[in-house]
């Protein structure tokens, strides 16, 4: 039997969902929040502050959650955003650097909420999965001394300039 089921990315959020799902919602095309639930009397949040946030990023279903600080996100998941140029890269690296984001390597930043992104060049793959391992090692290589990609050092290195 396969499972024909919907995959939906779930972020666990302290108290902040709402704010980071707005946020988010801001970054990207063809985005927004499609439903919000609240707690009531039941809690175990606050009566009317928000439980769960269902909502679309660039055509993408996500849910989120208010659900306490039993956990915290980490790098083991993350979300990747392929980027078509530079321009693309900077300004979503910026935006989630902003107001407390963490840069870490590869492309990698974490956000002021906590969840981990992966902001990369598209044509990566393509690089890596040449058939030329030469010039594959030489973009990987060159990914892994950045911290924001610089599609343009990746295409130099793959091409051996």
């Amino acid at each position: 039997m396969k499972i024909k089921h919907t995959i939906i990315p779930h972020l666990w959020f302290d108290n902040n969902a709402e704010e980071a799902v707005n946020f988010y919602a801001s970054l990207f095309a063809d985005s927004k929040i499609t439903k919000v639930a609240r707690y009531g009397d039941a809690g175990p949040g606050p009566k009317g502050t928000v439980m769960s946030i269902s909502f679309v990023l660039n055509g993408q279903e996500f849910a989120a959650i208010n659900g306490g600080p039993q956990f915290q996100h980490s790098a083991a998941s993350s979300l990747l955003v392929w980027c078509d140029n530079q321009a693309e890269i900077d300004e979503l690296y910026g935006k989630l650097l902003a107001d407390g984001g963490k840069e870490q390597a590869c492309g990698w930043v974490q956000d002021r909420f906590g969840p981990i992104w992966q902001v990369n060049y598209k044509r990566l793959p393509e690089m890596l999965d040449s058939g030329d391992q030469k010039a594959a090692d030489r973009a990987f290589k060159a990914m892994m001394g950045m911290k924001k990609i610089d599609a343009k050092k990746l295409e130099d290195a793959f091409a051996g300039k």
